[in-house]
């Protein structure tokens, strides 16, 4: 569990993985060096995974995004899926869920086709029942970066 002041440079960094550690002190009111050594000992700790960059993906010709619920047939582990799953660079996101389905991705496509491309092949896994998915129209709010909080 983080203090508020390892919150606080956590979502500094979130922000700007690039931003100085002299910067962020002056932010949240340590030393430079205080603050490499709270994000060494963050990153020690596992509350720090990477560092990473953030791109559009729109600008590397992904127009079209979607939300894809997945039904499993019974005795389908978690890993199973992950596992049928990896393989599409397509997805962004993948996670088990609760309600009716038992996982939901985040796809984004070059445009409808690639899209219902992907749909098709995500359908045709041997552990997949059924899908149901949904096209982004407009996104109104991005918090998030690969599905982990930043």
């Amino acid at each position: 569990m983080l203090n508020e002041l390892d919150e606080r440079i956590v979502h500094a960094l979130a922000e700007d993985a690039r931003r100085s550690f002299a910067d962020i002190g002056q932010l949240v009111g340590l030393s430079a060096p205080a603050v490499k050594r709270r994000v060494d000992r963050l990153r020690a700790s596992g509350a720090i995974t990477g560092f990473t960059v953030r791109v559009d993906p729109s600008a590397l010709g992904w127009q079209t995004e979607g939300f894809v619920e997945i039904y499993c047939r019974s005795q389908t582990s978690p890993d199973a899926i992950r596992d049928g799953l990896e393989r599409y660079p397509e997805i962004a996101s993948a996670s088990t869920v609760t309600g009716e389905a038992d996982a939901v991705v985040q796809i984004f496509a070059a445009d409808m086709r690639h899209f219902e491309q992907v749909l098709e092949k995500i359908a045709g896994e041997p552990f997949v029942e059924r899908t149901k998915s949904v096209l982004v129209l407009s996104p109104l709010l991005r918090r998030y970066s690969s599905g982990a909080p930043q």
